[in-house]
Order: C-alpha cells, then structure tokens, then sequence
C-alpha cells in the first residue's frame, strides 16, 4: 500500500504542479489584479458563503460513498442509480436554503445574481467529487488524477480566452470569471459522468426511497462533519464582509483573499494526500492491516512542506505580496504568515482526519469540529472589529492548531499508536533548523536566492535527519510488490 501510495501521490503532484499554479498565479490574481479589491472581495465572501452551505448537496454522501465503494466494489451501480437523482433533489433544496439565507443578510440585486451562479458551480463541483468518488473507489487513481484539474485545465482556457484576448469583444468583469467556471465545471461533471458509467456498465436513474433513507441515515454524520469544518474553514471572509461597513468590509475581504489565495492552494495539495489516503486507509482498516508506518510516512511526507511553507511565509511574506499584487500588499503580508503558519495543522488534518473518517469514528470529529467552529467564530467576532482581516487570520491559526492536536490525540488513542519522542524532538528541530536558515538567508542580496536556499537546506536536513528517508522512497518505487 505504500508504493500505491506514493507512485499515485507523484502522479497526482506531478499533474496537479502542472496547472493549479497556472490557475492560482497566472488566472485568479490576474483576476484579482483587473477587477480590484473591493469587487474580488465581494465576489471571495459569496463563494465562501455558498461554500458554507454545500454540504447540503452532499450530505456526507461522496466520503460514506468513497469509503464503501473502495471496501465493496459490487455497490457502484446501486449506489450510483439512487444516489445521482438525490443528487439533483438535495441541488433544489440548497438553493432554496442558500438564496433564503441570502435575503435574509440583506444581499442586493447584483449579489443575488452573482450568487445564483455561484450556486450552480457549487452543485457541479458537488457532482463531479461524487462521481470521482467512485472512480478513487474502485481505486482508479490515475483516472482520477488526471480528472482532479481537468476543471482548472477547462478554466484555463476559457479565463485565457477573455482575459488576454479581443476575440468576444467584452469588457472582462468579476461576472465573466464566474460564468466561465459555470461552463468548466459543467463540461467537467459531463465527462466524469460517462467515465463512471463505462465501470457501471448500466445506469437506471431512480429514487428507492427505503434505499435512499438508509443511505442518508448512515451519511448523515459526515454531512454533519463537513458542514461544522465548512464554518471554521470559510467563514472569515463572510464575517469580515458583514461585520465591517461597507465599503470597507469588501476591502478587507478582498485583502484578506490576497493573502488566503496561497493557503488554499497549499490546501489542494494537501487534499491530494487526503483523496489518496481516504480509500487506501478503509481497505486496510477493513483487512485490520499494521496502519502505523503508512501514517508516519504520509505525515512525514506532508509536514515537512508544510514547515518550509510556514516559515516562507514569515519572512518573505512582503516581497512574495509585491511580486503577485498591484495594491495592499503592506496589508496583506503579515495576514499571509499568519495564515500559513496555520498549514501545518491544516496538514495534520489531512492524515489523521482522513484516518479518522476512514475508521468512521465520526462523533469523535463532530464534537472535535462544534468545538473549533465555536472557537473560530467567537474569536472572529472579538477580533475583526479590532483587527480587521489580521483578527479573522489569527482565529483562523488558533483553530487549525487546536484541531489538528485533538484529531491527533484522538487517532493516538484510538488506534493506539505509541507516542514517538524522537520524531518530535526530530520535527522541532528541524523547525528551528529553517528559521534560523530563512533568518541567516535574508543577509543574500535576492530573496529568490534566500527561498531556494531555505528549502534546499531544509529539505537536506530532512533527508539527513532521516525525517524522511531517501532509501526508503527509492526502495518503494522499485519495488513491483505492493
């Protein structure tokens, strides 16, 4: 399992390197860049605010359904006759809950419109997971790398089209960035639905409502789980937007999104660990394979980055911001190391909450999740009156933190693994390690020279301190056995 683990996770690094950083830098700054940041803020707080929301299209359903389908081949396509048509049914009711809940804030015309597309991206997006869902069940994985930036790859070309091309004669807006998502994200879903219906073989869309009902009832906690991290996760920008007056709540959103833009980015990456993860840790939970070596390994393997990312961000967070931003990068920088010093909990999150979710110990993570959800939005209400998008940055690292020691604590005691003293000692220092390696490296002349020389450095210290071992990854792919 750990060389299908690691062959698949370069595959899905390789692809994903290829065009998200084109998406991230090359589109959605650009974006950013043209329109300003008081309309990329508005456009940033309705995204999270239907984000919030999605779970009601999913219910739970995609990671119930990854997990089953990766222990019971034979279900796909009872599963994915019942479930495409609840699919559409949940679409209905999460727009009816979000254009209500939209009213009541007191959102305008213009927001509504915008959000009604915003909408329909959600319900696609919702869609595509679900059917990829199945393909990383039955443990396609290339398949399913190659369909993880089709969407991006889709957007891309479309975005490329209206922004540096005359060909549609159209003045580019925040408007035009949504509806060519619309149009990726639909032609996405299209494809990914005839890919599964090919390991289906036969498709019958209906509705057994018996069926459905015990569906939903043993899906029910990972819809809880992810609607409860959804709120910790994203509601930031929503708050700031709301809380403040205008038209400074929509500045603050748009600065706090210049510098969440390199989070969620980081994020994909590590999500790519928890997409892997998820249907390898429940066939071998299922087969009561040995789990320790395969999570260090992948601990190791997403902590390490995530210090380098952490530290990066702390001391070139300004010339990183002059580099990517036209305006507020004064701003914006300090928000950007507080919010990547958060990474290596949401790292954390990604191995041993997906863990976790593997074994279904779902009441422990709910509880886990009402806790920091609780904790993020009191510490947002405290903080962003005082500290504008720095308060919202700072409850955000709080709660990652916080969480990611009780999914931990939680996995530890649930799976009983022993507490290993030196890794931690070894973790430490290496922390220690890159900042004194990012402090001495501000002396260079170029802070290009003092980025590649911190992570050079501190990549060699991880494979000295044998953090992470060389041999034993050389060893993995060489090896035909699993």
């Amino acid at each position: 399992m750990k060389r299908k683990f690691v062959t698949n996770l370069i595959l899905l690094l390789f692809l994903n390197l290829l065009i998200k950083p084109f998406w991230i830098f090359g589109i959605d700054r650009t974006v950013q860049n043209i329109v300003g940041a008081e309309s990329y803020g508005l456009y940033f707080a309705l995204l999270n605010f239907s984000v919030i929301l999605n779970i009601l299209l999913d219910l739970g359903i995609t990671n119930y359904n990854n997990r089953n389908i990766a222990q019971h081949h034979h279900l796909l396509q009872k599963y994915l006759n019942n479930i495409v048509g609840l699919k559409f049914l949940l679409a209905i009711g999460y727009a009816l809950v979000c254009l209500a809940a939209a009213f009541i804030v007191g959102y305008s015309q213009v927001q509504l419109h915008l959000l009604f597309f915003l909408i329909i991206n959600q319900f696609l997006i919702s869609l595509t997971l679900y059917l990829r869902s199945n393909i990383s069940g039955l443990h396609l994985f290339r398949t399913d790398s190659l369909l993880s930036v089709l969407d991006r790859g889709l957007m891309i070309v479309f975005c490329s089209i209206l922004l540096f091309t005359n060909w549609l004669n159209i003045e580019f807006s925040i408007h035009w960035f949504v509806y060519a998502q619309t149009l990726a994200y639909g032609l996405t879903a299209l494809i990914t639905f005839g890919i599964v219906l090919k390991h289906a073989r036969n498709f019958k869309l209906r509705l057994d409502w018996r069926y459905v009902r015990l569906i939903l009832k043993q899906s029910y906690p990972y819809a809880l789980l992810i609607l409860l991290m959804s709120f910790y996760n994203r509601i930031d920008s929503v708050m700031l937007e709301r809380i403040l007056p205008d038209p400074l709540g929509k500045q603050q959103a748009g600065i706090y999104a210049q510098a969440f833009r390199l989070l969620d980015a980081a994020a994909m990456f590590g999500a790519l660990f928890a997409g892997l993860l998820l249907p390898i840790f429940s066939r071998m939970i299922k087969k009561r394979e040995e789990l320790g070596q395969l999570v260090q390994f992948a601990f190791l393997l997403i902590i390490v980055p995530a210090i380098l990312v952490g530290v990066t961000a702390n001391f070139y967070g300004l010339s990183i911001m002059h580099l990517l931003y036209h305006e507020h990068m004064e701003q914006s920088a300090p928000i950007f190391g507080i919010l990547m010093a958060g990474f290596s909990g949401i790292a954390t999150t990604y191995i041993f909450g997906t863990l976790l979710t593997a074994n279904g110990s779902l009441k422990q993570l709910n509880l886990m999740a009402f806790c920091g959800m609780l904790i993020n939005i009191g510490l947002n209400l405290l903080l962003i009156p005082k500290f504008y998008a720095a308060g919202s940055a700072y409850a955000s690292l709080v709660t990652q933190l916080l969480t990611a020691v009780a999914q931990l604590a939680i996995a530890t005691h649930l799976f009983k693994f022993k507490i290993n003293y030196l890794l931690l000692l070894k973790l430490t220092g290496f922390l220690l390690f890159a900042i004194l390696v990012a402090k001495l490296s501000l002396f260079l002349k170029s802070w290009q020279v003092g980025v590649v020389v911190l992570w050079s450095a501190g990549l060699i210290y991880a494979f000295m301190s044998r953090l992470i071992s060389l041999k034993a990854l050389i060893t993995l792919l060489k090896n035909e056995q699993e």
